[in-house]
């Protein structure tokens, strides 16, 4: 894992708010590999979403760069940006928010496919068909209504149509932290597989240890906008080294955060 697929080097980011400028992001800089998951965690406005916002292109960075395959992901505007944009692709805690929820899962699977160009109009029902059995739902799900799905079977639509257009980066805000104990579970499988069979790196986004060292092979820890520790997972939580990093650490943990740990043992492998 020592092929740097994005590379984020000193982004800064600061807001307005009622006359004075708060800073969200404080010269942050963090690489991912092809194919690895690195957790970001922190309290809640530590910066984790702000910096998904910025690499999603949702929010503009005050400073700072950003590559991701070798380009200046920050400089690509209008038709290059749509068109790369297929290869980072991103998973929000909330899929009925980011759905039309009056829509099929079918069109909402089919959007992905005929904006990119991925299939063609007669190729992209079996397409569809393909993409859902891999996330574990069937053929007849595509006929449903989102709003009439579980929120476990949204979450799977969600990383079905995140993963059409064939990304090499996922990220993932908050994107188990609605679900039950079982349900997690078995969507953190589901991502490991994919990541397993598709080399898809992960960029996951949480505030629940329990979940991030479920899943990561590296973790970066957020206090007040900046990285304050970075390192492998099991050393990171065994034995932390930043002040942030111990109070999650030693928090409290809830039962549904024990049910996790217990159900869900370590998924991955540290990265060589």
């Amino acid at each position: 894992m020592n092929d740097r697929l994005l590379s984020i080097e000193n982004l800064s980011k600061g807001f307005s708010s009622a006359g004075r400028r708060i800073t969200a992001l404080d010269n942050v800089s963090l690489t991912i590999a092809a194919g690895e998951t690195l957790g970001l965690v922190g309290a809640s406005g530590s910066g984790k979403s702000t910096l998904s916002r910025i690499l999603l292109r949702l929010v503009a960075a005050d400073a700072g760069s950003i590559r991701f395959e070798g380009e200046d992901w920050l400089a690509l505007n209008g038709a290059p940006l749509r068109h790369r944009r297929a290869r980072m692709q991103m998973v929000f805690q909330d899929p009925l928010a980011a759905f039309n929820p009056l829509a099929s899962v079918g069109a909402v699977l089919d959007d992905p496919l005929r904006i990119h160009g991925i299939a063609g109009k007669d190729r992209r029902p079996g397409e569809i068909i393909m993409l859902l059995e891999r996330v574990g739902l069937t053929a007849d799900h595509a006929a449903r209504p989102v709003r009439a799905l579980s929120g476990g079977q949204r979450q799977r639509v969600a990383i079905a149509r995140a993963i059409a257009t064939r990304p090499s980066l996922l990220v993932l805000d908050e994107a188990v932290s609605a679900l039950d104990v079982t349900v997690r579970g078995r969507i953190l499988e589901l991502l490991v597989d994919l990541q397993k069979e598709q080399g898809i790196a992960c960029l996951f986004i949480s505030h629940d240890l329990a979940v991030v060292r479920a899943v990561s092979h590296r973790i970066a820890v957020m206090d007040g906008g900046r990285i304050v520790e970075t390192g492998p997972a099991a050393a990171v939580v065994a034995a932390p080294q930043s002040a942030a990093a111990r109070a999650l650490v030693a928090a409290p943990q809830s039962a549904a955060a024990r049910a996790l740990v217990a159900a869900v043992p370590r998924l991955v492998t540290d990265p060589c």
